[in-house]
Order: structure tokens, then sequence, then C-alpha cells
């Protein structure tokens, strides 16, 4: 692996079973394993992106999601640059709870982190009991952009992961990235450092990375409805 221009920090956040560790394993190992269990405390990945000739390092941290393992969860939203708040779309209240892990995430990660609401399992439509213009409309109120996944078919994972990468990269300052020094590895406690660029340029850079994203000009929304699944996400008729 070559060394990375920029590292990145992104955390997974939601209810245990919606496919955290499964988006994560399909993401940086091109894996997905039925039986996975639910993660206790914290798991860990990497993987690269080149973009605009810069090499990025992802370095994605995967939250458990029950309950009892919170208090150790609540020190890795430190120092994170981009978040992915994930549910399923085959059950509403791991929808519902996303206002709750959204306002968790806020409040212990900087102001300046972008985030993704994300559906998965968009494999399984037939059992779908989250509206897609329910998650939009949450999505849009909270300045989020919007994607739905499958991390079995491999639907669209790629193009969430790499989304908030290039997004984080765009309103990066040198103050704000850690240049030529990856993250350590995880360890309860770890505060990962990080500062937010000016208030101006932050609001700026999160109008457009909201404005036009996946609910309003990319494909992803019916990747699930019509063609065939890409591995690299999107579809092909």
């Amino acid at each position: 692996m070559p060394k990375a221009d920029y590292f990145f920090k992104i955390v997974l956040v939601g209810d245990s079973g919606v496919g955290k560790s499964n988006l994560l394993s399909r993401y940086a190992r091109d894996e997905f394993d039925p039986t996975s269990r639910a993660t206790v405390g914290v798991d860990y990945a990497k993987k690269q992106l080149e973009h605009d000739g810069k090499t990025i390092e992802a370095q994605v941290w995967d939250t458990a999601g029950q309950e009892r393992h919170k208090a150790l969860t609540t020190a890795f939203y430190r120092g994170a640059v981009g978040a992915l708040l994930i549910y399923d779309i085959s059950k509403r209240d791991s929808f519902e709870n996303c206002e709750q892990w959204l306002r968790e995430l806020r409040t212990h990660s900087d102001s300046s982190l972008v985030a993704m609401l994300v559906g998965n399992k968009c494999d399984l439509k037939r059992q779908q009991q989250v509206d897609v213009e329910d998650a939009k409309d949450f999505a849009e109120d909270n300045g989020l952009a919007f994607i739905e996944t499958s991390a079995q078919g491999g639907i669209n994972v790629d193009l969430a992961f790499e989304t908030i990468a290039i997004q984080a990269f765009r309103i990066a300052t040198p103050a704000y990235v850690l240049l030529k020094k990856p993250h350590p590895q995880p360890s309860a406690g770890h505060p990962s450092a990080g500062h937010p660029p000016p208030a101006r340029a932050r609001r700026a850079a999160s109008r457009d990375f909201t404005a036009g994203f996946p609910h309003r000009s990319l494909p992803p929304l019916s990747c699930c409805r019509y063609g065939r699944p890409s591995r690299r996400g999107g579809t092909t008729p």
C-alpha cells in the first residue's frame, strides 16, 4: 500500500444489526459475512483512494450499536471528519433511532464533520418499512446526504465511503487534516485530534455537499428497483 497524502477518520453509527460491520468489510475487503455478529466495542479498517492527484486514506471505525457500549464508543467520535449514519430499510425503528444517533454524533464530534444518511439492505425491498421519501426528508432537514446501499449485493458501498472521503478532502485545511501521519490503531479513550476549518468555509462546503448529492442528482435511490447492481456502486441497465 503506497504512502497516503491525507488521512481521514470516518465513523459508522447506527443501531446494532443494521449492517455496519458488513458495509465496512465490503468496502475494505470486498467481503460479506451473512453470519456476522454484532460488533463488541470498536472495529477498524482502512482503504485508499485516488482523488485530484492525491492519495487519500479512509480510516473507518465501526462503532458498536448496543446501548451498553456507548460509553466506550463516544471517545472515538473525536477527530472524525466524516460519518455514515446507518439504518436498516427493513426495520422502521432503526430509522427512527437515527435522530438520537445524529444528536449523539454531533455532541461528541467536531462541527465541521460531514455526514451521510445510509439506508442499508436495499436488496430487501419486499420487506421495506422505511419509505424513501421519509429518509430524504430527514436527510434534507438535517443537512445530510442520503444514499441506499446493500452490503450483500455490493450496491453503492464504495460510492458512499468515497463520497464522504472526497468531501472531507475538499473542505480540509492544513490544521484540519493530519498530513503524513496516520491515526494509530484504535484504543479505548484515544483522543484523535482535529480542528475545524473557518466557519464561513465550513458552511459553504456543507451547502455544496447537500445541495446536489444523491437524493437529487445521482441514481442510488432507485438502484434496487431498476437495473443490475454494480460492485463499484450505481447500476447497469
